[in-house]
């Protein structure tokens, strides 16, 4: 995807970041600090939030979407909550602002393709928000299974409840990250999904345990939870000839290699870049943005893997609370 227009390379991008949560807070601060790039804004309806990032880096606060467009940017991150993602990417693209939406792309498969169709027909950039490709250990992870015959992928991504979350599941708000890195591992589209969900102290699912099996034969693992006491971010990718393990936290990848009969093999721990992915990723949604080529990560993926993640919350059963059972009574 390409726009008909490239910001000239002679003057700083004017960029501005629609919601400063947790997230969007983030995103100004990365784009505060990066050469070329100008912060212009942020828009939160949180006047108190947005005064403060607006104070912090040195920028305009506003309450709207359309106050911020009115300051004149090139472009803006969206990370506002999913479903307001796509009324304020479409306002954003009328006013021919490239776009960069946080994941996942919006509430549904048919607002994503909205956003999609409204940034072709304009002739802008837009990427989708999925910080994890650019994690280092992702990367190396991505290069040590290049050209290799894939077997299977198992990623447990877990952690403790977040009070943030009241309007979705752990499918959308975790899952959707692996769901992205098995298509991109494998470079081929989900094709079977078979979920199993429950709910122990959320009203929506926070266990769940989804394996999937790709166009190309790959069978895929997916464990997260919010009932863990501390996060973990764990791959494993076996091929024909490598078992690689990678700590998505403390960026250690570890290959395993050199098969043989006799059960020996080799084993080394691969070199991992130390680059923030948050700022990796904002740097490539701006080179997009100058250059005019394809994004990193594109709104078509950004769709695909809502798409899935919807399929596995569709083809559960309606979701029991976890029964616990009484103390154990012992007679005599």
């Amino acid at each position: 995807m390409t726009q008909a227009t490239v910001p000239s390379t002679e003057r700083p991008l004017r960029v501005g970041v629609v919601g400063v949560g947790v997230m969007g807070s983030n995103h100004a601060r990365v784009f505060a600090g990066l050469p070329g790039t100008e912060l212009v804004g942020v828009a939160d309806p949180d006047r108190k939030q947005a005064d403060f990032v607006a104070r912090t880096l040195g920028c305009a606060a506003v309450n709207t979407v359309g106050e911020l467009l009115d300051l004149k940017i090139d472009a803006v991150t969206i990370a506002a909550p999913t479903h307001l993602h796509r009324d304020v990417a479409l306002a954003c693209i009328a006013r021919g602002v490239h776009v960069m939406v946080e994941k996942p792309i919006a509430s549904s498969v048919e607002e994503g393709n909205e956003i999609i169709n409204a940034a072709r027909k304009a002739g802008l950039t837009l990427m989708v928000g999925h910080v994890e490709r650019f994690n280092p250990a992702v990367e190396a992870i991505k290069d040590a299974i290049r050209n290799e015959d894939i077997l299977s992928i198992a990623i447990t991504r877990v952690g403790p409840f977040p009070p943030r979350m009241s309007n979705v599941g752990v499918v959308i708000d975790l899952a959707v990250h692996d769901i992205d890195l098995i298509c991109w591992f494998t470079d081929s589209q989900i094709i079977e999904v078979q979920p199993q969900l429950s709910s122990a102290v959320a009203e929506r699912e926070d266990i769940a345990l989804l394996q999937f099996r790709t166009a190309s034969g790959v069978l895929a693992h997916i464990n997260t939870n919010w009932l863990t006491p501390f996060k973990a971010r764990n791959v494993i990718v076996a091929t024909r000839g490598k078992y690689v393990q990678g700590d998505l936290l403390t960026r250690q990848v570890t290959e395993c290699f050199g098969f043989q009969p006799d059960g020996s093999y080799s084993m080394r721990h691969l070199s991992v870049g130390h680059a923030e992915p948050l700022r990796a990723e904002l740097l490539a949604f701006l080179d997009a943005v100058r250059s005019g080529s394809k994004p990193a990560v594109s709104g078509e993926e950004g769709v695909a893997s809502l798409e899935i993640a919807i399929r596995c919350l569709d083809a559960r059963p309606s979701i029991a609370p976890v029964q616990r059972k009484g103390p154990r009574v012992v007679a005599g």
